[in-house]
């Protein structure tokens, strides 16, 4: 059973038709630990396609199949970042006050 406390944590993958998962619980758990691990390699990859596309932008040989690709990339990469940010900035929220203040 859901207690009051107790918010929905939005994972960092979505099911086969695109809809987000959650997650109840302390935040402890298996799928938890997981779900941090997803994240952080999520967030890794972001910074090495970052920096490929740098790479593929300065070099002016660079051909238009290359770019789209690389675009296609950016935008999974960035709706996976999105996503992160949207979880973790829940989390962070369900710690503070009404005020702003954390709770903590």
């Amino acid at each position: 059973m859901r207690t009051e406390s107790e918010e929905a944590r939005l994972l960092p993958w979505t099911t086969v038709d695109g809809k987000p998962c959650y997650l109840l619980g302390d935040g402890a758990g298996t799928v938890s630990r997981i779900a941090d691990r997803v994240e952080r390699a999520q967030l890794s990859m972001a910074g090495d396609l970052l920096g490929h596309a740098a790479d593929l932008l300065a070099d002016r040989r660079s051909t238009g199949v290359q770019v789209h690709y690389l675009a296609c990339r950016l935008a999974e990469s960035l709706g996976d970042v999105r996503r992160v940010a949207e979880s973790r900035g829940r989390r962070l929220d369900e710690g503070s006050n009404a005020d702003g203040t954390n709770e903590r």
